[in-house]
């Protein structure tokens, strides 16, 4: 075949394609290998527990019947199908709630599309854990640089989700170092990949979650793992997106800058930055239910003994979860239910039974939630302030500017075991689940992460 004419290629995109081609011969620093594997455990246990939930069973009823070659599984279940069939179930289990990672920056989830993506193509070439971890560092670190360059909130306006933007492009730059695409076919595969570039803010009037995690998680996971394989067999197209006319910028951001496409790669990890959610809910509601339970740890107070609770939250956040109807991402319900449970369960934030739940109803009168001014601006920080007026006449108030979980307060390994283990062991059981965390811990061990299929299979 003949090849195409060389194009003009901007500096600029030569050092981000040269350093997306590269990525999987350079060796990470240890304190970034033991924050991704925090992150591939947890977003694991997010796809496993995903599985069991109604977006999950919807996707994995979808792909079962499409055939295909046998390249990689479905996470909980027997199923083996193909790349593209995997990385969007895989993707589409991942964010079937609000389990899964965040990166609070870029509002994005980068987990829930750049690991099943990067999973299904190591599985059927038989890679090496290490090149996982690598491929998903670079995932992380190229979805929230898109969005930076992009500046995220001037999609909005547009009715863009900036997420599924920045999550497609991070699939797509580790898949295309997975499968040691050079500079060239990282530049058409980017092409591929803003052709596809797709998801719009409609996708938060669904009430079940299903289109959400589709568009969320396995949209950008198939997308960009199918850009990537598509340069890899030989599609040509663009190769400078990010510059001429029209161009990426002048499409989506005018009034972007693309230098923050490069800016620190190499030197400054997006992983770092990422949020690892110490409750399985909504994010914005992590500094409440951190207050919350650190007052409930140091006063051991009770639904019962509790007059009025004031929280207070970044406005922006209440806008996301004040009285929402899904359980999840509710802050009335979920702060009701710590309340008279002292604590919070994947179950006890699921429970739709709880809605109607007199005792709940009765609690979450005594909560008021406003947008608290007072509290420090932080980019997409988890935030909280909580007044607490108990029935004896003590007021207790207590505030968080780094709830658990948070880059600055990061989750332990220990950590994020007892919030995996709670989430995988209603699907594979307990003995099973901590033997699965334990190999994802010692994923730079594994020669072939094929064998991670006999340990998530259910």
């Amino acid at each position: 075949m003949k090849k195409p004419p060389q194009a003009d290629v901007s500096p600029l995109m030569q050092e981000f394609s040269s350093y997306i081609s590269g990525a999987n011969k350079r060796k990470l620093p240890k304190e970034i290998v033991a924050r991704a594997k925090n992150h591939i455990v947890d977003t694991v246990a997010a796809m496993l527990s995903g599985s069991r939930l109604l977006p999950g069973k919807k996707i994995i009823a979808y792909v079962k019947p499409l055939g295909g070659t046998r390249d990689a599984g479905v996470i909980g279940t027997k199923h083996v199908t193909t790349i593209l069939n995997a990385a969007l179930a895989n993707g589409t289990c991942c964010h079937a709630d609000e389990t899964d990672d965040t990166h609070p920056p870029t509002r994005t989830h980068p987990g829930t599309s750049v690991l099943p993506a990067s999973l299904a193509i190591a599985e059927k070439f038989e890679l090496s854990g290490e090149q996982l971890i690598r491929a998903v560092v670079l995932g992380y670190d190229i979805c929230a640089r898109t969005l930076l360059a992009l500046d995220p909130r001037k999609l909005v306006p547009d009715g863009r989700h900036a997420g599924a933007t920045g999550q497609l492009f991070g699939a797509t730059a580790a898949s295309a170092a997975l499968l040691k695409l050079n500079a060239q076919q990282v530049r058409y595969a980017l092409s591929y990949s803003f052709e596809q570039t797709a998801g719009v803010t409609t996708m938060f009037r669904d009430v079940e979650h299903i289109e959400k995690a589709y568009a969320m998680g396995g949209m950008p996971a198939h997308n960009g793992a199918q850009s990537a394989l598509m340069a890899a067999a030989g599609f040509t197209g663009v190769e400078d997106i990010y510059s001429g006319e029209p161009n990426f910028f002048s499409i989506l951001s005018p009034e972007g800058n693309p230098a923050e496409l490069v800016k620190g790669l190499g030197k400054h990890y997006e992983i770092m930055r990422g949020g690892i959610k110490r409750w399985s809910i909504g994010g914005p509601i992590q500094g409440p239910m951190h207050v919350l339970h650190e007052i409930i740890q140091k006063h051991g107070i009770k639904a019962r003994d509790v007059e009025k609770l004031i929280v207070g939250v970044p406005q922006e956040q209440l806008e996301v979860v004040d009285k929402r109807e899904m359980v999840d991402i509710s802050l009335q319900h979920l702060l009701a239910v710590m309340l008279q449970d002292g604590t919070m369960s994947f179950a006890a934030a699921h429970d739709l039974k709880r809605i109607k739940d007199p005792a709940v109803l009765k609690t979450k009168k005594l909560i008021e939630a406003v947008a608290d001014q007072t509290i420090p601006n932080a980019v997409r920080g988890w935030r909280s302030r909580i007044v607490v007026k108990l029935k004896d006449g003590r007021t207790i108030e207590h505030e968080t500017l780094a709830a658990k979980g948070t880059a600055e307060n990061p989750l332990t390994r220990d950590d994020v075991t007892e919030k995996s283990l709670d989430l995988m062991a209603p699907a594979l059981g307990k003995k099973r689940s901590l033997a699965l965390i334990n190999a994802l811990f010692d994923l730079d061990k594994i020669r072939n992460v094929r064998v991670l299929r006999l340990l998530y299979t259910a």
